[in-house]
């Protein structure tokens, strides 16, 4: 594990050379938030990083139901079982492997290695514009149907999980990137994770922290042509389909 801090947040990765898996620690006044519970041996680090920061925790927050995201949570609710687990309402039902649609949304299968046997069920639900601590929930729908973005009001850093990738190359979930195509083919709705993207770069962060990859001091440049890109594979995608039929 190695670990990178900015601020009052530390960037804990997991596999660093080969497949990097980012879990984070948010530093408050009298506790730490954790985001993302990472792969199944990640509580180690985890633990370790907690004890190396020197306060308690106090909340853990899921940004989205992938194996990669939650691999060591039942173990870390195990060992701290009266700290509170945060996930958003609609992510909440992947949890208890519930893989139906809504009518409204896209009638696309939700992709990537949704967990089979996690024990832990969330203590509260999160929705768009929630408050934990100094983090704002941002809805950011797409690479599943329930992914979140956390804000943190005092700095306006985004931990946008894997809304966005910075390995391989930065790209909206969604759009493969080479070197790195995991998180794009783990992507449930394309033009949901581009319509998401739109609305972080709106909120202007002063840094980027994702699942994948490293973190990005002022990224707004890095975010638009990302998106831009993602739009043009989605219209090439779309022009694609309309010629063969």
């Amino acid at each position: 594990m190695k670990i990178v801090s900015k601020n009052k947040l530390y960037q804990l990765i997991f596999l660093p050379g080969v497949f990097p898996v980012n879990c984070y620690i948010v530093e408050e006044e009298s506790s730490l938030t954790l985001i993302d519970a990472g792969l199944p041996n990640s509580y180690k680090g985890i633990q370790q990083a907690i004890a190396q920061i020197g306060k308690p925790l106090g909340a853990i927050i899921l940004t989205h139901i992938h194996d990669d995201h939650v691999g060591s949570l039942d173990t870390l609710h195990q060992r701290y079982p009266d700290v509170p687990v945060y996930v958003s309402e609609r992510d909440a039902r992947l949890m208890i492997g519930d893989m139906t649609l809504d009518s409204h949304e896209p009638q696309t299968k939700i992709k990537g290695s949704v967990p089979k046997k996690l024990q832990t069920r969330p203590s509260v639900l999160l929705h768009e514009g929630d408050l934990i601590g100094s983090l704002q929930v941002i809805a950011t729908p797409g690479h599943t149907p329930g992914s979140i973005a956390l804000l943190d009001t005092r700095d306006r850093s985004l931990i946008a999980g894997d809304s966005f990738q910075t390995r391989g190359g930065v790209a909206v979930a969604g759009s493969v990137r080479l070197f790195f195509p995991f998180p794009a083919l783990a992507t449930w709705s394309k033009e949901l994770s581009l319509q998401s993207a739109k609305r972080l770069l709106a909120l202007q962060p002063s840094l980027l922290a994702v699942g994948h990859g490293h973190m990005i001091d002022h990224p707004y440049e890095a975010m638009h042509t990302a998106i831009q890109q993602a739009e043009s594979q989605l219209k090439k995608s779309s022009l694609s389909i309309k010629q063969s039929l």
